[in-house]
């Protein structure tokens, strides 16, 4: 399938059309790039995050004076330092001890008893952490990126002055300068997060004990896999979700069949249920709830409670303002087709647009916005963006579920294929999950692809290749798939779209 000259943009994205045509948004790609001696860059990245630093690279790699601009002291944003990494850790580490206390035996390991040491397990995921963002300065140097560590605010569109982590400040001059500035913990309203024991996800990356008693309020991503890492640790999770629905944007089949998993792993959900208030003057946290509908009150107890209730851009102190940057109601940056804002020379990628809010959307949009400054051809797909819930099993997406799929108007086909009929999953004993498959009816084109399984989110990279090229479920089906793997139930979920599976 031939690839767009454009970047296209996902249908529901919250840009207006006038972005696309009005010329306050232009690009022009006539400007010279930097000579070797010149003080001015020819990019200047704000922010350091996945974004922000695979843009940086990519700028330098196509021959640009490269210069990035981060806050924390230590590259990878918020995903490497408290996010997506330290997280999966934790996630790995939980896991392990879990599988030990529950699933050796029966496997034939056997041994007198097993315990929990929590400091060791932190320390690994801090030295992860530390490895991989020294990785990322290396990769710096190698790429001559030039790394600045402090606060950046704009001056005017092509300098931003930064107040260093050293104490004095500097200003550093591009001719174009991309805001990857990411996003920050979305708070809510009469919750005062200490990190102690009211904790976003950082806090809840490094609580110094396991707690008896913890309360998630939001049923997302980053709710569920906390949650699974404490849960197996020992709390007494119960997650609380305004909605009626854990991880609303999932497909409604496997969402029900996830969370009924999740409550087998004894993991509690009260849904339709809204937070009144928050009582820390005790020992524990005191929780006030009530339907979300309006009705009686009722309380909850706990020793630590996550405010998990999504995130929002975090343009704090840049002085957008100043430049004129245009913003949306949400706080995102307005973008057209080229990541380019209102204010010439001056772009933005990552959690600060439209769009999802996940570190590999935020590296697409890097390269393919310094591409369009180096006057080629970027290209980036929201529709075919996987998301990964990192649970166990994972729950690994790719284009559209069923709900829109009905919405479209569109005759399809669904095929399923479950784990406990894959014979890799019955060999190791891990076969709880699911792949569905949706296409279109008449042409047999893929439209979405959902996986519940152990390394869901390994699998779903063949679905997102598939989708990319326009592929069939029958060109799934018929291509081989070494046996025995888990990969195989991909195969099979295929077979059973467009014609009949072979083993159920």
């Amino acid at each position: 399938m031939a690839m767009t000259s454009f970047a296209r943009r996902k249908a529901s994205t919250l840009l207006s059309k006038h972005l696309h045509t009005n010329s306050k948004y232009s690009l022009s790609l006539t400007r010279g790039f930097a000579s070797a001696g010149s003080e001015e860059n020819d990019v200047v990245v704000v922010g350091g995050g996945p974004g922000g630093y695979v843009a940086a690279i990519k700028a330098a790699q196509l021959g640009l004076k490269t210069t990035c601009i981060e806050k924390r002291g230590a590259l990878g944003g918020t995903c490497l330092n408290v996010g997506c990494i330290p997280s999966k850790a934790l996630l790995h580490s939980s896991h392990m001890y879990h599988e030990a206390k529950h699933s050796f035996a029966s496997h034939g390991v056997k041994f007198p008893s097993v315990e929990v040491d929590l400091p060791a397990m932190l320390a690994q995921k801090d030295k992860a952490v530390a490895n991989l963002t020294r990785g990322i300065e290396g990769l710096f140097k190698k790429n001559k990126v030039n790394y600045v560590k402090g606060y950046g605010k704009f001056v005017s569109p092509s300098e931003v002055s930064v107040d260093t982590l050293e104490g004095g400040s500097t200003v550093v001059k591009g001719k174009s300068i991309i805001i990857a500035t990411g996003s920050d913990v979305k708070s809510l309203p009469g919750i005062t997060i200490d990190e102690k024991r009211i904790v976003s996800s950082t806090g809840a990356l490094a609580l110094a004990e396991i707690p008896k008693k913890l309360v998630v309020i939001g049923a997302g991503y980053i709710g569920l896999e906390m949650g699974s890492v404490w849960g197996r640790l020992g709390s007494e999770v119960t997650v609380v979700e305004f909605a009626p629905d854990i991880v609303p944007t999932m497909d409604g089949e496997i969402r029900k069949q996830f969370q009924r998993t999740l409550e087998k792993q004894k993991m509690k959900f009260m849904l339709k249920t809204k937070v009144v208030s928050v009582d820390t003057s005790g020992d524990g946290v005191k929780l006030t709830l009530e339907p979300a509908a309006g009705g009686d009150q009722s309380t909850l107890e706990a020793d630590v409670v996550l405010v998990s209730a999504g995130r929002i851009p975090f343009t704090s102190g840049l002085e957008l303002d100043k430049i004129g940057v245009e913003t949306d109601k949400a706080g995102r940056i307005l973008v057209n087709e080229r990541f380019a804002t209102n204010v010439p020379g001056v772009y933005a990628i990552g959690d600060v647009i439209p769009g999802p809010m996940l570190a590999h959307k935020a590296e697409e949009d890097g390269v393919a916005c310094v591409e369009f400054i180096a006057g080629k051809k970027g290209h980036v797909d929201y529709d075919l963006v996987p998301g990964v819930v990192y649970t166990h099993p994972e729950v690994a997406s790719v284009g559209k579920t069923e709900e829109q799929v009905k919405t479209l108007g569109v005759d399809y086909r669904v095929g399923k294929f479950p784990f406990m009929a894959n014979s890799r999953a019955k060999a190791i004993d891990d076969a709880e999950g699911i792949v569905k498959i949706l296409a279109e009816k008449e042409s047999d084109k893929i439209l979405g692809v959902h996986i519940m399984a152990p390394n869901a989110g390994e699998l779903i990279h063949e679905a997102v290749l598939a989708l990319t090229y326009g592929a069939s479920s029958e060109d799934i089906a018929r291509t081989c798939h070494a046996h025995p793997t888990m990969s195989e139930a991909l195969k099979e979920a295929a077979m059973a779209t467009y014609d009949k599976p072979i083993h159920i």
